[in-house]
């Protein structure tokens, strides 16, 4: 997967850009149809902003997650990404294909 991290009114630090793809890591392991992904980091007086955007097979994941601290903020964005794409893998598999097809023999 390919990550492309920016900053807004911030300067993105090696241990951050590193700590962004470990979490990534994590997303990955569950869904490796990820192709890119596309994480922006900002920040607003107090407020520690990070957002990113997922390239699925089939479709787009969006999340964001605000904290005072921008590693709690990530670690927050990294939960909602993880529940999102187990959400979308879920979908994407058919858990009725056998009652279906229990269905169309009683008929």
């Amino acid at each position: 997967m390919q990550i492309d991290i920016t900053g807004h009114h911030i300067d993105v630090t090696d241990s951050m850009r590193d700590y962004v793809n470990q979490k990534m890591e994590r997303v990955e392991r569950h869904f490796d149809i990820v192709s890119n992904a596309h994480v922006i980091l900002t920040v607003e007086k107090q407020r520690q902003k990070a957002e990113a955007s997922l390239m699925v097979k089939g479709s787009k994941v969006f999340a964001e997650a605000v904290d005072e601290d921008m590693y709690a903020a990530i670690d927050k964005l990294i939960d909602k990404l993880d529940r999102q794409v187990k959400k979308h893998k879920e979908k994407m598999t058919n858990h009725h294909r056998g009652e279906v097809s229990l269905k169309t023999h009683e008929l």
